[in-house]
């Protein structure tokens, strides 16, 4: 028996790969494109992976004490063991004031120091606003929020549409000239707090009373100004936040008997270990439990501590890893797929030239083993030199993503050691392995076009998969529809990678006599050559309907998404005037208002199993006043009364939710509050504009004691005749931007993957048929002929890829609009065009390029020749 490793293998992988170059320059581009993309896609993942909150103000403070920032539920799914699920809250979990006098007990604590967060606002403008409408020409511009959906833009992966857009002009009722008000939010902490970073003063002294403060440095302002109503008599380093008294810092959290977190400073010598295992110690004896759900009060230290200092940065974190391990599985589907697609037409173009070697006495393992080194090769190298590239696409990326404002959560660190550059040359194994495997079914003895029954067999049943997964979408709801819809559009992609060689032959049957218009001999020959090479055909149609699907149902999924969600916005958002920086009470007093509600924006998290699995979704909810939505806000009720949202206990719930949980007026759900307290509300209304306002509409009394900053959003109102229209008013989910952003990016880069696979795949096949080509003109083909029949197939390739490509996005993408909106998919004109265009371009330039070049090699040859 031979040895793949003969040296009968290795001169046949040698000499076949030096005469194939031109054939292999296809594959080792999409290679190591491919490896680029997973390569930055895995420093991704591990950055994020490694992410955490950061440490600021308890820098100084080896171990912080603060109340649990997750909420847990544990269920059974379907034949399994229990599983417990984990969910982030971004509104402040507070812990027991008592707390303090626990630690200050505990041996080798030098101090333990009470940390309380407020907020405090500043009002700006003047000429207090009348009764006559008017927008104001002074400061203050009350800003508006966007109409965003805030659902996930594709099957599979959700990525959180909407941003902030659109301003209101004027937050006051002015006659014409009168001046809006502007507020200003500072950010409030005890001065007894600040060594806990440590902050220091630079210039003044410490706040001794009420009306006096200190302002960090990055405020700008110095000792002797006025800010918030306080006479300012230090400066400190550190960022802008205003320090006041213990006492007064407790009077303005408005939360008596608990305090945000406790930092603990240890003795000189005390180890942080020993220090937080005695911490742990005491307060597992003392029995302390938060404010909230009564859970265990933590003990962070390292970087831990940073959770208690941004709230938001943990869940966000958690959000992006999961965005980022679900796009993961598309990414290495439409990897596997282009791979295998260009290695096994490589390897099928020489099928004569292995059939020869076979006959002359190589047996079938000396040929795959000479065909597997040979990829191997190309893959290794090309795939490494990609890998390598992605680091530093990965880092400017990462530089870029930092550097716009806003997009990453406050507080989030994504680090990127040197140590994680080494998971760059476990992709490229990866790849070149992937690679390596697909020789073990390309390289097989083919049989004649025509046959190969399991494959069809293979392939219809996948076709059958996808239409059924398909089904399975409209059924659910939420991210079990888009990751029935997704599955279904790379289950059918893959079927038509099978079905390709019968697709493209019933496809030029059908086009066989409109290519006859065309010209009798170039008609001909496009028909006859589809005939006689559909193995051909049908893999140059694979990618062609790989980049038309995808780009369809990933575009076409956040549009319609988007598209729904402005449209139930405009039509629930009923106010004249919209205010920041207020309250409803306040604008209820001004003339010409007739009906004003607060908007207050948080989240709950809902307990539910989805297909037998159980889950915990983090929803953004909105908190209103019910005797002041009547003018202001139309939720589009299908079942009961807002006006019920007027006692206490209850809930409003979008009917997409209220249908999968079984809820009705009268009937209840258990929801847990931003800072985790169950709650058992009762189901007052069921409303149908749930993608612009959430899932959920709560009282603002019910909302406002469990969130970190109850104040109010934005007010609506109404009654003001001739008033300006207002922003719509819509939920956003917290770290949309940042997730829209990556999801987007990913989108592009495996578009781009996509179409260098049309060109890799047409370019291979070029190369291929140079000699059938050649042999068409010794025969009396003139360049004209030839030019004709290669358009007519690049039409063909072009209205067939896009034709299939259609109706394989279409499938997963009615089943997700129909889950997600009740309607149909819609996608932008522009777009739509944009996919047509880049389609033809692509093939146009795959199908011609190749020809051109060998074209003008041969003019080359000719002058060369004529010379001598």
């Amino acid at each position: 028996m031979s040895r793949v490793g003969n040296p009968a293998v290795r001169l046949l992988a040698a000499r076949s790969l030096r005469a194939h170059r031109k054939a292999w320059t296809a594959v080792f581009a999409a290679v190591a494109v491919t490896a680029a993309l997973l390569g930055t896609l895995a420093l991704a993942l591990g950055s994020v992976g490694l992410g955490h909150a950061r440490v600021e103000r308890y820098a100084a403070a080896p171990v912080v004490v603060a109340g649990d920032q997750e909420v847990r539920w544990t269920a059974e799914p379907w034949g399994s063991e229990p599983r417990t699920e984990t969910a982030g809250l971004t509104e402040r979990v507070r812990i027991p004031a008592a707390t303090v006098d626990v630690l200050r007990a505990v041996p080798g604590v030098r101090e333990a120091v009470p940390d309380d967060t407020f907020v405090v606002r500043e009002r700006s403008g003047s000429a207090a606003p009348t009764a006559a409408p008017g927008h104001g020409s002074g400061a203050g511009t009350g800003t508006g929020l966007g109409s965003g959906s805030g659902r996930g833009t594709g099957p599979g992966h959700g990525t959180g549409l909407g941003h902030g857009a659109g301003t209101d002009n004027g937050t006051g009722l002015g006659t014409g000239t009168g001046h809006g008000t502007g507020t200003r939010v500072y950010t409030g902490r005890s001065w007894e707090a600040a060594r806990l970073a440590p902050y220091r003063l630079i210039d003044g002294r410490e706040p001794r009373r009420a009306g006096e403060t200190v302002v960090g440095a990055g405020l700008g302002a110095a000792v002797g100004d006025t800010v918030t109503g306080r006479r300012v008599v230090g400066v400190a380093d550190g960022p802008a936040v205003l320090y006041v008294t213990a006492g007064e810092a407790r009077r303005l959290a408005g939360h008596p008997g608990a305090v945000d977190a406790v930092g603990v400073l240890a003795e000189p010598g005390v180890p942080v270990d020993a220090l937080h295992a005695r911490v742990r110690a005491a307060l597992d004896a003392a029995g302390l439990k938060d404010t909230a759900a009564g859970q265990p009060l933590r003990a962070l230290t390292g970087d831990g501590r940073g959770a208690a200092e941004h709230l938001g940065a943990p869940p966000a974190r958690t959000e992006l890893l999961q965005l980022l391990a679900a796009v993961s599985g598309t990414v290495l589907l439409v990897a596997v797929l282009v791979l295998a697609s260009l290695v096994a037409q490589a390897l099928q173009q020489r099928v004569a030239e292995r059939e020869l070697l076979l006959a002359v006495g190589a047996t079938p393992r000396q040929v795959r083993g000479a065909a597997g080194r040979e990829v191997t090769r190309v893959a290794g190298a090309a795939a490494l030199l990609g890998a390598l590239a992605s680091a530093p696409v990965f880092l400017a990326l990462w530089s870029a993503l930092r550097a716009r404002t806003g997009v990453v959560p406050e507080g989030l660190e994504l680090p990127a050691p040197p140590w994680l550059f080494a998971a760059v040359l476990v992709v490229a194994a990866l790849v070149a392995g992937t690679t390596r495997l697909v020789v073990l079914f390309a390289a097989r003895r083919p049989g004649r076009p025509g046959k190969g029954g399991a494959r069809r067999v293979a392939g219809l049943a996948l076709l059958v998969l996808g239409v059924g997964s398909a089904g399975t979408a409209t059924l659910q709801g939420g991210d079990a529809a888009a990751a029935a819809a997704g599955a279904a559009t790379v289950t059918l992609v893959a079927g038509c990678a099978l079905l390709g060689p019968w697709i493209a032959r019933a496809a030029m049957t059908f086009l066989d006599r409109p290519f006859r218009w065309f010209g009798k001999a170039p008609g001909r020959l496009t028909a006859a050559g589809a005939a006689a090479h559909s193995r051909r055909l049908g893999a140059a149609l694979v990618p062609v309907v790989l980049v038309t699907s995808f780009a369809l149902v990933q575009l076409s999924a956040g549009a319609t998404v988007e598209r729904a969600a402005a449209a139930q916005a405009r039509a629930a958002t009923t106010a004249d005037l919209a205010f920041t920086g207020t309250t409803a009470e306040r604008v209820r007093e001004l003339p010409g208002v007739d009906a004003a509600t607060d908007v207050l924006r948080s989240s709950v998290v809902l307990a539910r199993t989805e297909a037998g699995t159980p889950r915990l979704d983090r929803l953004p909810v909105l908190g209103v006043d019910a005797d002041g939505l009547a003018g202001t806000l139309d939720p589009g009720v299908v079942a009961g009364d807002l006006a019920g949202l007027a006692a206490a206990g209850t809930v409003a719930v979008g009917a997409d939710t209220a249908e999968s949980l079984g809820a009705k007026p009268g009937s209840t759900v258990e929801l847990r509050l931003g800072d985790g307290t169950p709650k058992r509300l009762r189901v007052v209304a069921v409303y149908e504009r749930s993608l612009a306002l959430g899932e959920f509409l709560l009282p603002k009394a019910e909302l406002a004691p469990h969130m970190s900053d109850p104040y109010p959003a934005r007010v609506l109102a109404a009654g003001a005749a001739g008033a300006s229209p207002v922003a719509p008013e819509a939920v956003t989910p917290p770290g949309a931007e940042l997730n829209g952003i990556v999801s987007g990016g990913i989108v592009a880069a495996i578009g781009g993957l996509t179409v260098l696979s049309v060109l890799s795949t047409l370019a291979l096949i070029g190369a291929g048929r140079r000699g059938e080509l050649e042999l068409l003109r010794q025969v009396g083909a003139s360049a004209g002929q030839l030019r004709r029949m290669l358009g007519l197939e690049a039409g063909f390739l072009t209205a067939t890829g896009l034709l299939v490509g259609l109706v394989v996005g279409a499938l997963p993408l009615t089943a997700f609009a129909w889950a997600f909106t009740g309607g149909l998919p819609y996608l932008p004109p522009a777009q739509a065009g944009t996919i047509a265009g880049v389609v033809l371009v692509t093939v146009v330039a795959g199908v011609f390029l190749p020809t051109a070049r060998a074209a003008s090699a041969r003019a080359a040859s000719a002058r060369t020749a004529s010379g001598r």
